[in-house]
């Protein structure tokens, strides 16, 4: 009784709040996890229309990858006559105009250098659709233009459409898992995001979140807002916030679309910094929207959207910084502010975060690799063993990300794509 006395002390304490305020927020999605694993992937009834459709490409300097995805998208199971592709070539200095055109795109050139970013060429584009081919669409979908797509793309993403959802996302993969540890990450953690999280939201009825591209909008969406009107560094996630706060919800298909990860961990560094700055954007501008929603209106895709843009992240750090200065001044202090049973608790504990964290990314990483093993392509199966040890390494190197992009000024850079690779090559596990 007298040691549960000893280490029953104020940093103890803090440090039990602490996980049981993370446990309670995010336990939710352990139950998707389990959800999606035991449920399987959603299947859609087979639609009753076929819709028409136009996609929506930006491309700024992509003339490495922007025929792939013109041709993916021409190769469809789905009726030619009902899809459109659209690319708006953003202050290229290259042929990306010229490629996109020979691939069969209308393409539109864009040279507003004042206001760069993806959101901004989205404006741009949607008016001049929206002004050229009015009524035309009944949905747009959003791509980047290193993505290609799988043949039935189309007409899975039509079956979940014709539900009646004005937003539905797919299922994202990578091009490139064996490239590198830092493409395998990032990867894995995509697979993660359309089985566990969003394939089960839709299967909890709750709404789903759009994530970079490979997703559709109505043209009813569209039209309302007269083009595009999300400017923050995460416009993706900004739009799914909106989508909560007003309970438009966002549905599934496990259509499959491919993009290119960062192969170097700079690059990664750099595109993870522009997001984890967004997240802070959306959260300081529609945090308390929120929270009125998850309240007031018992939305809980509400409350999905504002635990996904917190800081998480922000708190274990806070708690982790807490035990090590409590240990660093009780040394200095040689028992005077701390005893030595609280020095212990704190390193004790300072071990066991670490070890958790590890054990947790880990754990995520096996399962994830498991369950969607097939969807995994890559030529060297070593890959994907070392991967599950380096994922948490990863992950681990958003702590300093999450605290340099809470004071540094992070402005919108085009991320660079190489991995000139088809829809064939992908399947056949290209690196």
């Amino acid at each position: 009784m007298l040691a549960f006395l000893q280490t029953n002390t104020p940093i103890v304490i803090f440090n039990q709040i602490v996980v049981t305020l993370l446990t309670v927020c995010f336990l939710y999605q352990v139950v998707f996890f389990v959800i999606g694993a035991l449920r399987g992937e959603v299947a859609p009834p087979k639609a009753k229309k076929l819709h028409r459709y136009a996609f929506f490409i930006a491309a700024h300097n992509e003339e490495a990858v922007i025929a792939n995805l013109v041709r993916s998208i021409k190769d469809q199971d789905y009726p030619s006559e009902l899809i459109e592709v659209f690319v708006v070539a953003d202050a290229c200095t290259d042929n990306t105009a010229q490629l996109a055109r020979e691939a069969g795109a209308i393409v539109y050139e864009r040279n507003d250098l004042a206001r760069k970013g993806k959101s901004w060429v989205m404006d741009f584009g949607f008016d001049r659709i929206l002004n050229e081919y009015p009524d035309t669409f009944e949905g747009y979908f959003i791509f980047d233009a290193d993505n290609v797509i799988s043949r039935d793309y189309v007409s899975k993403m039509n079956d979940a459409f014709d539900q009646g959802f004005h937003v539905v996302t797919s299922y994202r993969n990578s091009k490139n898992f064996g490239s590198s540890w830092i493409s395998a990450a990032n990867a894995t953690w995509y697979l993660r995001e359309a089985r566990f999280l969003n394939n089960a939201r839709n299967i909890c009825k709750t709404s789903c979140a759009v994530s970079g591209s490979g997703y559709l909008i109505s043209s009813s969406v569209i039209e309302g807002m007269h083009g595009w009107q999300f400017h923050t560094l995460t416009e993706d996630i900004q739009f799914t916030t909106f989508c909560a706060i007003h309970g438009i919800r966002i549905g599934y298909a496990p259509a499959e679309f491919f993009d290119e990860q960062p192969v170097t961990f700079k690059a990664s560094w750099k595109q993870r910094m522009r997001w984890t700055k967004g997240f802070y954007q959306v959260f300081f501008t529609y945090g308390k929207h929120l929270v009125k929603s998850t309240f007031r209106y018992h939305r809980f895709a509400a409350y999905d959207m504002f635990m996904t843009i917190a800081p998480g992240m922000l708190l274990s750090l806070i708690s982790m910084l807490a035990n090590a200065t409590f240990l660093i001044v009780g040394g200095l202090s040689h028992g005077f502010l701390a005893t030595e049973v609280e020095m212990q608790a704190c390193a004790a504990s300072l071990i066991m975060t670490f070890a958790m964290m590890y054990q947790t990314f880990f754990i995520l990483a096996l399962l994830t690799t498991i369950f969607e093993y097939k969807h995994i392509h890559c030529a060297q199966k070593w890959r994907l063993v070392t991967n599950l040890f380096t994922f948490p390494i990863f992950m681990f190197s958003y702590i300093p990300i999450t605290v340099a992009a809470l004071f540094l000024k992070v402005d919108w850079v085009p991320t660079q794509h190489a991995v000139n690779v088809t829809l064939d090559e992908v399947m056949q596990g290209a690196k």
